[in-house]
């Protein structure tokens, strides 16, 4: 059997994100880079209960419902509790906007930092039971302002953004991640335990040849989204593809390109994705990627949004996929 090399000079994400720091950020005060190390210690260690929820009895319901109706996982209640703590005691922190709380949380005064993280700590979760892909999401903003908390800082538009990323819990487990100046895509290498750079510069093609809807909603749709469907299925077909993590089929999108839909439905008007920690996130990265994303009448990324756990539409992949789909919304606002 062929020896296995070892790579002795390997790119970890801790050491890119030191070597983005002095490239960028050279005076800076290396908070983001601390953060940036706690929440890749997070989701470490959702990946390793991920991979032992079976035999840990993690799987199955925790016994009651978190704040947007859904039913809590025991996982979820981990997950959660992990990015908490880590983000807790990283001291680069001081607002924390979960999806599984009602309230945002606030570090306590002598371990805060400057940035305010908002995450969804475990999307996807109604798949947990079944083995299929999950992730975790996550943006961090800078506090607008020197001094004490004010109610609202959290709520910023997507332009504030300083960094981005999610988690991939799937064959393998993957971080993409993006501090404004592309996205890179880092793989969990178990048998040291680190991150490692596996694809640099990820970009996602102009145009693709997948769609990705629950098309179990058809009969809820605007008319625009069910004529662009439609389109999708006729000449040059395109392949429907749809796991139902977030996170698993933006991933799809950004590496093979194509265009993922969450619209607006009769019972959902606003959407059913929240704007803080699911949208702004992979539209955060999607446009870093030279993608686009929007909400079908602006960029995602332009949303101010008015409460923690806000709901958007989102359109989001190739850039010509997408103005394709901006296109026939246009046509039915004209008509």
């Amino acid at each position: 059997m062929a020896q296995e090399t070892i790579d002795t000079n390997c790119m970890t994400l801790t050491r890119f994100i030191l070597a983005e720091q002095k490239k960028y950020a050279p005076t800076g005060t290396g908070d983001l880079t601390q953060l940036l190390a706690s929440l890749q210690s997070a989701c470490k260690a959702v990946s390793a209960a991920v991979r032992r929820a079976g035999i840990s009895n993690l799987f199955g319901a925790a016994g009651d419902t978190n704040v947007q109706g859904e039913e809590v996982k025991k996982l979820d209640v981990l997950a959660n509790d992990l990015f908490i703590n880590m983000l807790r005691s990283s001291y680069a922190a001081c607002l924390l906007v979960s999806e599984e709380n009602d309230n945002e949380i606030e570090v306590e005064t002598e371990r805060q930092g400057k940035y305010i993280v908002t995450f969804d700590p475990l999307d996807g979760s109604s798949n947990i039971d079944c083995l299929v892909s999950i992730g975790s999401i996550f943006a961090i903003f800078r506090k607008p302002h020197d001094g004490p908390l004010a109610p609202g800082d959290a709520l910023q538009s997507g332009r504030q953004i300083a960094a981005a990323g999610y988690a991939l819990y799937g064959s393998a487990t993957m971080i993409v991640l993006s501090t404004g100046h592309g996205v890179n895509g880092f793989m969990l290498d178990p048998s040291i335990g680190e991150f490692v750079l596996t694809d640099a510069n990820m970009m996602c093609k102009p145009r693709g040849k997948i769609y990705s809807i629950n098309e179990g909603y058809e009969e809820k749709w605007d008319p625009a989204i069910k004529e662009y469907v439609k389109s999708k299925k006729q000449g040059k077909a395109y392949g429907g593809r749809y796991i139902g993590s977030m996170v698993a089929d933006v991933h799809r999108t950004l590496k093979y390109g194509g265009i993922f839909m969450y619209p607006a439905t009769a019972d959902n008007p606003n959407g059913k994705l929240r704007v803080l920690y699911e949208c702004m996130p992979m539209a955060f990265l999607l446009e870093q990627a030279g993608g686009m994303a929007t909400t079908g009448e602006k960029p995602v990324l332009d949303i101010v949004p008015r409460k923690l756990h806000e709901r958007s539409p989102i359109y989001l992949g190739s850039k010509d996929d997408v103005e394709d789909l901006l296109e026939v919304i246009a046509k039915h606002k004209a008509t």
